[in-house]
């Protein structure tokens, strides 16, 4: 049975019960209250007949019964009473709605206390059936003489009763269809609200979208429209330094995240993305997009966060596949122009030439390999240099090494990724300042050594220099002084970036029309005593 048919079902049997449980309760209720106030009434009459003097006084005629017969009947006709019996110590009838029992005795065995002077309701079966009656002693000078009997039959009461049953039972009956009608609008409404979805369904995608959140590898936070948190994965409490345990959901986001720009999100409804937000000391980049329900209204806000330091990393590991790859295609590239070269030379008949230019090749690219493996032996470094110059050589650049550098003291705590960002971003950037020279030579230099207690890097170019407006920009995230290009601006700040990570500095020094040199210090036993980054 699916869910909204469950929900009508439900419902319509909730409201039945209710409304038998009502109509029942009703009934009694109603019984009881008509037969207090039947029999109230009946006890009064019976009383105030009892204290009539002339009904006292009749009870010493030669014939009562001519005397309270037709007042006992002209007052049961005006309070509607079913019968008034009159009677004597020997309980003989002196009235009756019926004159022919008149004289005879009373039936019903009810008289006993009322002839010890009490007033009483009771229930008994007489001559004209059950009925609910109110009897009262009548008195002469402090003694019994007689008892007054006012009656109504329980069938009247019954039929009083029944006539407002079934009055009760059209309005119960109009309460289930209505109630039917209402179980019917609210199972639709409720299965329109969770898209016809069935609690299975509801709650394997509950399952789901909570094993989807703790996949995630980026923080999620999500919040409604009055700022609180609805749901927040375990990344995002790593994050947030806030253990599993702690319940985030309910609290409102700036509790949590003073800045998070979520709010806003909502107010706004427009997404933002790859915002920069600090928590706790560590940058983040962040994506806030406004929850939009099926009738196009914002219904709150989730926001990713990934760390700065992660993505920065993934960029420097992408700039040294780049920096891999074209020096494998420049590489390439020489070696086969060389090829060509050879080849016009054999077909030239030149073999003197040729054994001269294989020579020549083999000894000036053996002797720079042979200079690499003995002052750089660490082949990542030494290798990623040797991809640089045949870069160079394919750009027809001048790549000097110089011969002083030596590179053997590195300490292995030294991140070789980060030395290699240091250097690859720096040459590759003076590639990009002397690759316009046209009326000089193109010219960059590599010098590295580690004597005393740093690491130096040094890269000059004699390229046309940093304006001096630009001097204070350069470590700038997203700055660039090649105004025309894209993808620009990183560089320097992953450098910056990367030595300041590692204890170190970087200064430089640039005169324009001339060059720049760029300069790297790195202490080879972690971060300097106040290092300023």
């Amino acid at each position: 049975m699916r869910l909204h048919t469950k929900l009508m079902v439900g419902i319509s049997l909730v409201i039945l019960l209710i409304g038998g449980i009502f109509e029942y309760t009703f009934k009694t209720i109603m019984e009881e209250n008509l037969k207090h106030e039947k029999g109230t009434k009946a006890l009064s009459v019976a009383q105030s007949i009892a204290n009539m003097p002339e009904i006292q006084r009749a009870f010493f005629s030669e014939n009562p019964s001519a005397i309270i017969q037709p007042i006992a009947e002209k007052i049961r006709q005006k309070v509607d009473a079913e019968f008034i019996v009159i009677g004597n110590r020997k309980e003989i009838r002196y009235s009756h709605p019926n004159p022919l029992r008149i004289g005879q005795t009373m039936v019903g065995g009810d008289n006993v206390r009322v002839f010890k002077g009490e007033s009483v309701i009771s229930e008994s079966t007489g001559t004209l059936g059950p009925s609910l009656r109110g009897k009262a002693p009548i008195f002469h000078d402090g003694t019994v003489i007689g008892v007054v009997s006012v009656g109504y039959l329980q069938t009247d009461i019954e039929r009083e009763v029944s006539k407002v049953q079934q009055k009760i039972f059209l309005a119960t009956l109009t309460i289930l269809l209505g109630g039917i009608v209402a179980a019917l609008l609210i199972s639709l409404n409720i299965k329109r609200a969770i898209f016809g979805l069935e609690p299975k369904e509801i709650a394997w995608m509950y399952q789901e979208k909570h094993a989807i959140l703790e996949s995630i590898y980026e923080g999620i936070i999500a919040i409604d429209t009055e700022g609180k948190i609805t749901v927040v994965n375990e990344t995002a409490h790593k994050i947030l330094d806030v253990p599993n345990q702690v319940l985030l959901r309910g609290k409102r986001i700036e509790e949590v995240i003073v800045n998070s720009q979520l709010l806003n999100v909502v107010k706004s409804g427009k997404a933002e993305y790859d915002q920069e937000l600090t928590i706790n000391g560590s940058s983040f980049f962040v994506n806030r997009v406004p929850i939009i329900n099926h009738k196009n209204e914002v219904i709150g806000a989730v926001a990713s966060l990934r760390n700065k330091s992660e993505i920065s990393k993934l960029l420097r590991e992408l700039t040294h596949i780049k920096s891999y790859a074209e020096g494998l295609r420049a590489q390439t590239h020489e070696y086969s122009n060389r090829l060509y070269t050879l080849l016009g030379l054999i077909q030239l008949g030149s073999y003197k030439e040729a054994i001269e230019f294989i020579s020549n090749e083999m000894d000036h690219a053996q002797g720079f390999i042979e200079f690499l493996m003995r002052e750089v032996p660490d082949p990542v470094i030494a290798g990623f240099i040797l991809g640089k110059a045949s870069l160079a050589s394919e750009l027809k650049l001048t790549f000097h090494v110089d011969e002083s550098s030596s590179f053997k003291d590195v300490p292995p705590e030294i991140s070789r990724d980060k030395l290699i960002t240091i250097i690859g971003n720096l040459i590759n950037n003076a590639f990009e300042a002397v690759k316009n020279n046209k009326d000089k030579e193109k010219k960059v230099s590599l010098f590295l050594t580690d004597l005393g207690k740093d690491l130096i890097i040094e890269i000059e170019d004699n390229g046309k220099g940093i304006p001096a407006d630009d001097c204070g920009k350069i470590f700038e995230e997203g700055f660039s002084t090649k105004r025309s290009s894209t993808n620009q601006g990183i560089g320097l700040s992953l450098v910056k970036n990367a030595a300041g990570s590692l204890g170190g500095t970087i200064t430089f020094s640039s005169v324009e029309g001339e060059g720049t040199l760029f300069t790297v210090a790195l202490p080879k036993r972690g971060k300097r005593n106040g290092q300023r980054q």
